[in-house]
């Protein structure tokens, strides 16, 4: 893995991981506040299960769209303005939430998480190879997990002030319009898709705000074009991306699991409403999978390396998944809510062990292959829909079946898949 080359004037060392944290946050912030917007607009816009999910249609698809154009805007602009660039886009994205809640049209609040998915995929295809890059090769998931800490934290907390503000007396609310008629129900759904506009317009502030410091900050850009005399790989040996296929498989992985991930952390509020829990209840049921993934990061700061690689973490993860998604689907109640919330410590360090494993032995090729890993975010855009599907043709929780076919994929690539075409000396 090459290491960090600095063209911009000196700075701190510790002021890059502290400023890519901060975006890390932002990422959480804006990604987990669709746990909450799935059954705010399933009421809002009198949606069924499987349009509630587009949500996560919209936002996710974005990365698998924009993935290679983000990679060719860091490529023109660098890593920071292109950061910049991608803040003030997810602002465009929350400023589109506007009109949509005026008119409560479903299709313009999807366009809104389009372009918000498109700021995203930008940021993302800058901040982890640069996390990545920015140190050993061996303590990568290291550092991702404390970017994950800052990613996490923030999807604890927005789902909690999101739901606060939207899903206040959603359950009254709910009961109140199935014995109104047609123009008194407008009325009162127009009212509630008008709670999105203040926390929309703040976070449209925000981010502006955050970009014109992104923009005249410190944050070192990355040379990562490395000779061949510095690739792991023999000189002329590799003449294209598609010649990895650890890398390739790493896609699949990746694209599986973030679906999984944004499936459980997504539909739980959904889940237990199915199960006749309140959703004055429910709302919070995000956060408690977010606030597993951060015990999960947690013992990866302190684990990895030193105790356990990145590489068995990933095997101990995928096992987890899967013990935990049979407990699931085997019990019934707040049991099963609990084990599907518990997939949170289960994902933590997924993200975190695919990424050093996928982009190992690159070489010049990291910064298209972190292209390529971005595109698979969009697995969430696939899953949580087909979930959506299946919970129309059976239950909430037997389509949770879904999983276990993704965690036994996560499980071949973390003991055998990880290291398909890759020397000894390059394996993690």
């Amino acid at each position: 893995m090459a290491s960090a080359s600095t063209t911009a004037s000196p700075v701190k060392k510790g002021n890059p991981i502290i400023i890519v944290g901060v975006l890390f946050f932002i990422f959480g912030f804006i990604t987990w506040l669709n746990g909450v917007l799935i059954p705010y607009l399933k009421i809002a816009c009198q949606l069924n299960n499987f349009e509630a999910y587009l949500v996560t249609t919209a936002f996710y698809i974005a990365y698998l769209v924009m993935a290679w154009p983000s990679s060719v805007v860091l490529r023109l602009m660098g890593f920071k303005k292109g950061m910049a660039v991608g803040l003030l886009i997810i602002g465009a994205g929350a400023l589109i939430f506007i009109p949509a809640a005026l008119t409560r049209q479903y299709w313009v609040f999807l366009t809104g998480l389009f372009v918000q998915g498109t700021g995203l995929a930008i940021l993302q295809s800058a901040s982890n190879p640069y996390i990545t890059i920015l140190g050993p090769a061996e303590s990568a998931a290291k550092r991702i997990s404390i970017m994950g800490i800052f990613n996490k934290v923030a999807g604890v907390i927005a789902p909690l002030i999101l739901g606060a503000i939207v899903l206040e007396g959603a359950d009254a609310l709910t009961k109140k319009i199935a014995t109104m008629n047609a123009v008194e129900k407008a009325a009162e759904l127009n009212a509630l898709a008008s709670r999105v506009i203040l926390p929309y317009s703040i976070i449209v502030v925000a981010l502006v705000l955050l970009s014109i410091f992104i923009f005249y900050s410190g944050l070192p850009e990355i040379n990562d074009a490395e000779d061949d005399a510095t690739n792991t790989v023999k000189p002329g040996a590799k003449t294209s991306i598609f010649q990895f296929p650890h890398l390739l498989l790493g896609v699949i992985a990746l694209f599986l699991y973030v679906g999984a991930e944004v499936l459980a952390g997504d539909s739980i509020i959904l889940y237990g409403t199915s199960l006749k829990i309140a959703l004055s209840t429910a709302r919070f049921f995000t956060s408690c999978t977010l606030a597993f993934m951060i015990v999960g990061y947690l013992i990866g700061i302190i684990t990895i390396p030193k105790y356990i690689s990145q590489q068995k973490a990933l095997v101990v993860s995928a096992i987890l998944g899967l013990l935990f998604s049979v407990a699931a689907i085997s019990t019934t109640g707040i049991i099963s809510v609990m084990f599907i919330a518990l997939l949170g410590l289960a994902n933590s360090l997924m993200w975190p062990a695919i990424w050093p494993l996928a982009l190992a032995g690159l070489g010049k090729f990291t910064k298209l292959g972190s292209s390529l890993l971005v595109m698979g975010i969009a697995g969430a855009a696939v899953i949580p829909p087909f979930y959506g599907y299946l919970v129309g043709q059976s239950s909430n929780r037997t389509a949770y079946l879904i999983l276990l076919p993704i965690y036994a994929f996560l499980l071949f690539y973390a003991t055998v898949g990880h290291s398909i075409g890759l020397s000894a000396k390059t394996k993690n």
